[in-house]
């Protein structure tokens, strides 16, 4: 767990979600924005730095996707686009921009984007008032991961949501609870050397042995 900016972030459980948006957060921004980062398991500087249009229509609808651009990801490796599930919806619909041109969450006096030492400081105050501990804006990305991975999500999908660039640097968000480690190890009781299911060597019989006089060809 992350305390004083040391450890990993604390994965959050659906009780500590519950709790952050329904009674934790006070404004329909940082619900929204926080929501963005729970539900498309983007980087904060990621959701901090979207465009209006890249998640609401001309028209100011949301729009199917959120659209996270190549020059605002991580590495600017490359662009990507994230499906709006409903509990998005919901908050984005809730959220109104100030304007339809310009960055979905505006800094302050309407300058830039909102940054994303200001956006932590927001979660860090309001986790504080709630006494949870060891959460920080990546929370919200490796609790959307685990969860992805703990429903059985093939890790090469999940990659294509969360930008990673490999494999490898996907694993490290990914959280192994205690109880996973447990199951893991009791799995390997299949192989029990004891018991009904224990098969001594000496009861398997060959089949069609053959004899020892047997003549090989050679052609």
């Amino acid at each position: 767990m992350k305390i004083n900016r040391h450890g990993k972030a604390k994965i959050l459980t659906q009780e500590e979600i519950q709790f952050l948006f329904n009674e934790g957060f006070q404004s329909d921004r940082d619900r929204a924005l926080f929501g963005v980062c729970l539900y498309t398991a983007c980087r904060i500087n990621e959701a901090c730095t979207l465009n209006t249009l890249d998640v609401y229509d001309k028209r100011m609808r949301v729009r199917g996707e959120i659209i996270f651009r190549r020059h605002n990801t991580k590495g600017k490796l490359a662009a990507r686009a994230v499906p709006v599930i409903e509990e998005l919806r919901g908050l984005l619909v809730k959220y109104t921009p100030d304007s339809r041109e310009g960055f979905l969450f505006p800094g302050r006096h309407g300058r830039g984007h909102i940054h994303s030492e200001s956006a932590s400081r927001v979660l860090r105050e309001t986790c504080e008032g709630m006494g949870f501990e060891g959460v920080s804006t990546h929370s919200f990305r490796r609790t959307a991961l685990t969860q992805m991975s703990n429903a059985g999500i093939p890790l090469r999908i999940i990659q294509e949501v969360s930008g990673h660039r490999n494999l490898e640097e996907l694993q490290k968000y990914l959280e192994v609870r205690p109880e996973q480690v447990k199951g893991a190890v009791a799995s390997l009781s299949m192989l029990g050397h004891v018991g009904e299911g224990y098969v001594r060597k000496s009861q398997f019989v060959d089949v069609n042995p053959m004899p020892d006089t047997e003549t090989v060809s050679r052609d």
